[in-house]
This record gives structure tokens, C-alpha cells and sequence, in this order.
């Protein structure tokens, strides 16, 4: 159901967001999330709901204080006075739920009012996705709207169990994502480069079996998880980490008909001796590492080989960075592939990026999100929805 087919006019509206942000001294760092969700609020806010927010932060184990959601519910705040959103108050319940306490509480609730119940995790119930936890929940609101994005590949209480109990639907952000990420996979215009960097094969393997089933033109490997690939092909790698248990699979994508062709590994790299005291780093001739070195970030042919690949397609879809952003100059390469595909953004190629790695590479390069097509908010759930995989926050309101 469409956020415009659900009765909100004076409701309690049960809004599950992923404000699951980055916090630094006690304080929101990147509010990102915070910010994608401001348009369904005031659509809601605009219809004179009540607001009851549910989101987790972090892997907390029990009620852990530093994982509370006051610092978001302090900066939420100074976004809806920011925004000028028509609400008449915003704050943080610090009680345990479901209770008679927080079922008062919400009673209370004046007109427009926004109440933010304490972090998710901190019951149980929520990763083991809980019928009662979901049932006292559904009692606090007469209807749900699923803002979640990056939370919807999770059979958790608040994304599976709860929606099937109320009048159910998806918030603005989430109906983006789906449309954009659906488009990307079923109808994009061709040429389709993927871009694929990060630390682990076995994380985007089934993503990237995915694309080459549906006919994707080139999926260009970078970051760690290019020296698996590379290893899968008999090439040293040197000291830099190797998914050993996924050789064997991705040794098997490489011999596949046209697989080969269409999945363009490093060609070169920038590597050091040691990654903790990166001093002295050199470019490779080749793609093999030599032993007692470790690579860090791509070299010039790799970046002009994937800049040639870049600046033919009109849809990429970039996840995660190709180099050790982390540790100058290694967000070089990173920041050269930004700028390329924010170039092919200006000649109206669909530009796609997935990842809170990605946002970072692409925050450390000084260029904004909306040199992009789309930047989406999940991270895991981006990935497994290219996988083709039905998510269960998906289908618990699709049902």
C-alpha cells in the first residue's frame, strides 16, 4: 500500500525508521538518515497524526546507555525546527515496552506530537523477531508505515511481525529505494557497469552472480575483495587478505561463459610493506603482489581501464570503496572513481551508489550526494535486494 492509501488524519501512526547513525561523543555525526526521513514526517505531521518513532542503533546487549537514542532524538528535534515541520513536540520515552506505562504515555500524546521509543535492541524480542514484542507494539498505533530502508532484510519484530498486524505501508524514502534499486535490476539503460569494492567476497558474491545472470555488461572489481578474485586466477596477492574458502566459487564465476569478459579485475595497485606504518608505497607493473607486501588502494591502469568502462555506461551502480580510504593518500582511487561517475551523471546516466562506505569515499572526495542519480540508505539490504532475494520487510507489507 502507497503511504497516500492509508487514513492518517488524526491517528497514531507507528513509524519504523533506521536512524541507526554514526555517533561521536555523544553526539549524531552524520544525520544522513535523520535527514531522508524528514519528507514522510511532515506528510504526516501535515495530517495531524501522532508520530510513534521505532528504530535501533548499534548491537547493543541489553539496556546499554551508550547505544541510547537520545543524542538522535536531540538532533531530530533540531531538524524539525530546522524544517519548520508543523509538530507540537518531540522527545525520547526511556521506558521499557510493551508496559501500562508506555501505553499511558502514548494515550498522552497530544495532536502533531513525535515520541521516539529507546532503542529497539534493547528488548530482546526485536532480533528474534518476537510475536508479543510485536503485538504490545501494534497496540500503541492504528496504523504503520515502514521508513526502514537499510533495516528491511532483517525477520525482525518491528520489520517482519509488526506490519502484518496494522494497515500497513511504505514511507517515501523506502518507495524510492525500491523503485530506483528495482529499475537497476529488471530495466536499466544499457550499457550497466557495476562497481563493486569492500572488504569481503562472500558478502556480494550472490550480487554479483546476480548481475551477470541478467545481463550485466562489465562488473568491475576493486577493493579488498579483488585479491580473492586475483587469487582465484593463480596471481600472487602478497600479504593482503584472501577469502580463502571462496576461491574455489569465485574460480568457478571466472570460467563461466562470457564471465571472464564481463568481470574486469585490478590491474595494478598501490601497496606497502606494512599497512599499520604505510610509508613508501609503490604502484605494481601488474596485478600480482610481490610476498612481505600488502595492497591499498588501485593503480593508474586499473583506474584508467574502469574509467574507460565508466564513461561508456549509462547505468552504474558503485558499492563500496576501492581503496583503504581510511589512510592517505589510499582514498585517492576512490575519489578519482567519484569523480568519474559523478561526471557520467551530468550526461544523464543513471548513477547509483549503495553503501555507508561508498557515502564516506565519496564525502572524503568533497563531492555531494546529489552529483548522483540515487544514493541509497541501506547497506546489506541494497545488496541482497540485487541479489533478487525477497526481504522480509518487503513482504511483510506486500502480504
Amino acid at each position: 500500500m502507497k503511504l497516500q492509501q492509508l487514513p492518517l488524519n488524526n491517528k497514531r501512526v507507528l513509524l519504523r525508521v533506521d536512524y541507526n547513525v554514526a555517533l561521536e561523543n555523544g553526539r549524531v555525526a552524520e544525520p544522513k538518515r535523520i535527514e531522508a526521513t524528514l519528507p514522510t514526517l511532515r506528510y504526516l505531521l501535515e495530517r495531524k497524526a501522532t508520530v510513534i518513532v521505532l528504530s535501533h542503533l548499534g548491537r547493543p546487549k541489553g539496556q546499554d546507555v551508550q547505544f541510547s537514542l537520545k543524542p538522535v532524538t536531540e538532533t531530530l528535534a533540531s531538524y524539525l525546527k530546522k524544517e519548520k515541520l508543523p509538530h507540537s513536540g518531540c522527545s525520547l520515552w526511556p521506558g521499557t515496552y510493551p508496559s501500562a506505562e508506555t501505553k499511558k504515555r502514548v494515550d498522552s500524546m497530544e495532536e502533531g506530537e513525535i515520541l521516539l521509543l529507546e532503542n529497539l535492541r534493547f528488548n530482546a524480542g526485536e532480533e528474534k523477531n518476537d510475536a508479543a514484542l510485536a503485538k504490545g507494539l501494534a497496540e500503541l498505533g492504528d496504523c504503520f508505515v515502514q521508513e526502514a530502508f537499510g533495516a528491511l532484510h532483517r525477520a525482525h519484530a518491528s520489520v517482519d511481525a509488526l506490519p502484518r498486524q496494522l494497515p500497513s505501508a511504505f514511507g517515501f524514502l523506502v518507495e524510492k529505494e525500491i523503485e530506483v534499486l528495482t529499475k537497476v535490476l529488471t530495466n536499466p539503460p544499457k550499457p550497466f557497469v557495476v562497481l563493486l569494492g569492500g572488504v569481503k567476497v562472500s558478502d556480494k558474491i550472490g550480487a554479483i552472480e546476480n548481475f551477470l545472470k541478467r545481463g550485466v555488461d562489465k562488473v568491475l572489481v576493486g577493493g579488498a575483495l579483488a585479491y580473492t578474485f586475483l587469487s582465484s586466477q593463480g596471481i600472487g596477492v602478497g600479504q593482503s587478505p584472501v577469502e580463502k574458502d571462496w576461491v574455489g566459487r569465485v574460480g568457478e564465476l571466472m570460467k563461466r561463459q562470457n564471465g571472464s569478459r564481463r568481470l574486469i579485475l585490478r590491474q595494478d595497485h598501490w601497496i606497502v610493506q606494512d599497512f599499520k606504518n604505510p610509508t613508501n608505497p609503490k604502484v605494481t607493473d601488474g596485478p600480482g603482489i610481490p610476498e612481505g607486501w600488502e595492497g591499498m588502494d588501485v593503480g593508474p591502469k586499473t583506474l584508467e581501464v574502469f574509467g574507460r568502462e565508466i564513461a561508456q555506461a549509462k547505468t552504474i551502480f558503485w558499492n563500496g570503496p576501492v581503496g583503504v580510504i581510511e589512510v592517505a593518500p589510499f582514498e585517492k582511487g576512490s575519489s578519482q572513481i567519484a569523480a568519474l561517475v559523478a561526471a557520467q551523471t551530468k550526461k544523464r546516466t543513471l548513477t547509483v551508489l549503495g553503501g555507508g562506505d561508498t557515502i564516506h569515499a565519496i564525502s572524503k572526495a568533497k563531492i555531494s550526494e546529489t552529483a548522483f542519480s540515487h544514493v541509497s540508505t541501506g547497506g546489506g539490504a541494497t545488496i541482497e535486494f540485487l541479489e533478487g532475494k525477497t526481504l522480509p520487510g518487503i513482504a511483510a507489507i506486500q502480504q
